[in-house]
């Protein structure tokens, strides 16, 4: 009966040691290849208010490794940039909007929500309006991802 006992627990542990293992290295597979791999997504805030020509749509991006800095975008202008997500940084920037006294920080590329979000053609744009702040892939089929 012991050895039964003493079998089945070597059977568990050796169980547990390889779901573990298994899991750390896919871990690091899918580490390495932000690191190795030449993605490059593209981020885009549109400024999609209809009556703002008194009032623009403030935009200020920055990450851990970067500031993008600011910008004034009037109705229809933009604000891009390219990520290239990799091993050592954040991989991620917020952005903060402000229009006239409202004020709402988001972030615009997140890595491990994005990579798969943006699509095979890694675009990643968001529509800010006056009832919220919409992601698309396409730039065509829009969804309302949170308001102001």
């Amino acid at each position: 009966m012991l050895r039964g006992a003493m079998k089945f627990k070597a059977i568990v542990y050796l169980t547990l040691c390889l779901a573990s293992s298994m899991i750390i290295v896919m871990a690091t597979v899918e580490r390495a290849r932000l690191l190795f791999d030449r993605n490059e997504y593209h981020v885009r805030v549109i400024n999609g208010f209809t009556d703002n020509s008194s009032v623009p749509l403030v935009i200020w991006c920055s990450s851990e490794e970067m500031d993008l800095g600011g910008r004034a975008l009037q109705e229809h202008d933009d604000f891009s940039w390219v990520m290239r997500p990799n091993f050592w940084s954040s991989n991620r920037m917020k952005c903060t909007m402000k229009w006239d006294t409202t004020r709402k920080s988001f972030e615009a590329f997140k890595a491990s929500r994005d990579t798969h979000r943006c699509g095979i053609h890694r675009i990643c744009s968001w529509l800010v309006t006056q009832d919220g702040f919409y992601f698309s892939n396409d730039e065509v089929n829009w969804r309302k991802d949170f308001l102001w």
